[in-house]
């Protein structure tokens, strides 16, 4: 399974391609970090997001996506730059009919280091070590990515399937009606 994973944000978005399934080593494909300047108009930058988005769809071909749930904090003004980041790959992934999963920080962190509560070190730490790589992806939005990706590989592949079949057996009622 090839998952495209991603950490939105408006500022700075991770994103991380890794392949792999249960019981087999995940591997990293491509991991990178879409950039959009704080002065530009928020739907340019939204726009600019949704353009590299779509070329990492086409460039990766995905089976599907995950994206880090948002949550709430603090920052009002911050989630919602984050929360308009997060719709642009759900709208991709609906797009191109690929399943989409929502994983939250919590979940991400206890299936990569075993503890929910981990910090980012310790996070892009055990991603370094999980993917085999000789240097630690940088800034810590890029690991996180790969980070939401390979939870999806080892937790969410059951739910991709099942969501699979539903889609099939939908198509294969509606055809027949």
């Amino acid at each position: 399974m090839r998952v495209l994973g991603v950490d939105p944000g408006l500022t700075r978005c991770g994103l991380g391609v890794v392949e792999g399934g249960i019981g087999q080593p995940v591997r990293m494909i491509a991991v990178g970090v879409v950039r959009t300047p704080v002065t530009d108009d928020p739907a340019e930058r939204l726009l600019s997001l949704q353009t590299e988005i779509d070329e990492w769809m086409e460039r990766h071909e995905p089976d599907s996506v995950a994206v880090e749930r948002v949550f709430a904090k603090a920052n009002i003004k911050g989630i919602m730059g984050t929360a308009q980041a997060s719709a642009i790959p759900m709208l991709a992934a609906a797009r191109r009919g690929l399943p989409l999963a929502l994983h939250t920080p919590s979940e991400v962190k206890a299936a990569v280091t075993g503890n929910g509560r981990a910090d980012k070190a310790q996070v892009t730490a055990m991603v370094t070590r999980i993917l085999r790589l000789e240097v630690a992806p940088k800034p810590a939005d890029a690991a996180d990515a790969l980070a939401i990706a390979i939870c999806h590989v080892w937790r969410g592949g059951a739910q991709d399937r099942i969501a699979a079949a539903v889609a099939k057996q939908r198509a294969a009622t509606g055809a027949r009606g």
